[in-house]
Order: structure tokens, then sequence, then C-alpha cells
């Protein structure tokens, strides 16, 4: 049985820059890189959802925690800028 290839963070970021790039298709990086195509779209669609945070990598338990972390935060924010629009809203109407 073979093991799966693991490809380093830096790798997929430059695949997808290289895919990005006007005038070149998603097949062409693939069969440049050595992967497939449904590979470099997974990884489109982890940098979508995880913005800055995809690709955290093999790292240690306290890079995982860090990563997490931030998402939280990041929802944290969302959450109180949405309270703060909603309380400006009510506190408009009831003047």
């Amino acid at each position: 049985m073979t093991r799966r290839k693991r490809y380093s963070a830096e790798f997929k970021r430059e695949a997808l820059r290289r895919a990005n790039e006007e005038g070149v298709t998603d097949m062409l990086v693939a069969e440049e890189m050595g992967f497939s195509t449904r590979q470099l779209r997974r990884w489109r669609d982890e940098a979508k959802e995880h913005g800055d945070d995809a690709f955290p990598g093999y790292g240690k338990a306290r890079d995982k925690e860090m990563m997490l972390l931030r998402r939280k935060l990041k929802k944290t924010e969302q959450e109180r800028d949405f309270l703060k629009e909603a309380a400006a809203y009510f506190a408009k109407e009831s003047k």
C-alpha cells in the first residue's frame, strides 16, 4: 500500500498562485506540478474558506490551537460588529 503524498503549504500556495495567472488552466498547472485538478480544486476551496489560516500544515499542537483561536476571534468580532449595528439601528428607531 502506498502512502499519500503530502504537499507543503508553500507548494499549495504556489500552485494556487500559478493557477490564478491569466491564460493558465488548472489542468496545465496540475500536469506541470504533478497532482490532479481535483486536488487543486480542494486546495482552492480550503483557501477560500479559511483565508490566511488555510494549509496550517502538520506543525505543533500549539500552532493548531493558535489557528483555532484566530478563527474563534474572527467569528466573535463579526458577531460583535453585527450587534453594534443592530444596537445603533434600534436606538435610531426608538427616537
